[in-house]
């Protein structure tokens, strides 16, 4: 049954990145971490200003924590800040603060534009449910929950390991393969039976170290290659391309 599913036999569980998976909120993330990202360097740098650019997404930031990412980006850039606390207001020179100026936009984004799923994700994902087979959502947003009750595909998925659960359980996040194996783990599913959707380098990379049966890129913006070297063992552009009647 899972070979109509573009799956390898004994595949018994699907898990699915959220941002730009199974909805197209990666795009307002990258818009949110560039405003972010180009006025704290616009401000420090001043003349020299160099700004964020799409391949810096793509390396440092896409599919990790958002503490992780801003920790990322800087160390490349040579800039180091203090921790801060997760409590500290987005003006704050800290990775925090700094995480929380980029969560705020991606709010304000979400709210004044709303979120769109990809139809042929949840065709597939309704294909999978069908045939038997267990789902879990995994992402390292904390706006998991509130995102997928904004498209009512909260009932999609029979676990749900996203940045508050992963922070409560002391998950590393992408590219470690921690809160994939947790998903696992939940759905009581050997990784070996498993398989990984991911659209973020660091999602390959987690799916490729956790030694998950099958790991799926979904190349939205023409990285097919990338997502090979990183681990896929299939990329297609939109999970219909599987089956399923998708």
């Amino acid at each position: 049954m899972t070979t109509q599913l573009g799956l390898p036999e004994g595949i018994q569980a699907c898990l699915f990145d959220l941002d730009g998976v199974v909805t197209r909120t990666a795009v307002v993330h990258a818009a949110a971490w560039k405003a972010t990202f180009d006025a704290f360097l616009r401000e420090r740098d001043g003349a020299d200003f160099r700004p964020f650019s799409d391949s810096d997404y793509d390396q440092f930031v896409d599919g990790r924590p958002r503490a992780d990412g801003v920790r990322s980006f800087l160390a490349s850039r040579g800039i180091e800040l203090p921790e801060g606390t997760p409590d500290d207001p987005p003006d704050t020179r800290s990775v925090n603060g700094v995480g929380n100026r980029k969560n705020e936009l991606l709010l304000e984004k979400i709210r004044t534009d709303g979120v769109e799923p990809y139809q042929g994700t949840l065709r597939y994902i309704d294909a999978v449910r069908a045939a038997g087979l267990a789902t879990a959502i995994v992402s390292s947003s904390a706006n998991t929950r509130d995102v997928l009750h904004s498209i009512d595909a909260e009932r999609l998925f029979d676990v749900r390991i996203d940045g508050v659960v992963a922070r409560e359980r002391k998950l590393p996040g992408k590219p470690h393969p921690d809160t994939f194996l947790a998903a696992a783990r939940d759905l009581g599913v050997e990784p070996s039976r498993a398989a990984v959707f991911e659209d973020a380098l660091a999602g390959m990379d987690a799916g490729r170290s956790g030694h998950f049966g099958f790991v799926v890129g979904v190349d939205r913006v023409g990285q097919t290659d990338a997502l090979y070297a990183h681990g896929a063992d299939r990329v297609v552009k939109d999970l219909a391309e599987l089956g399923g009647n998708a």
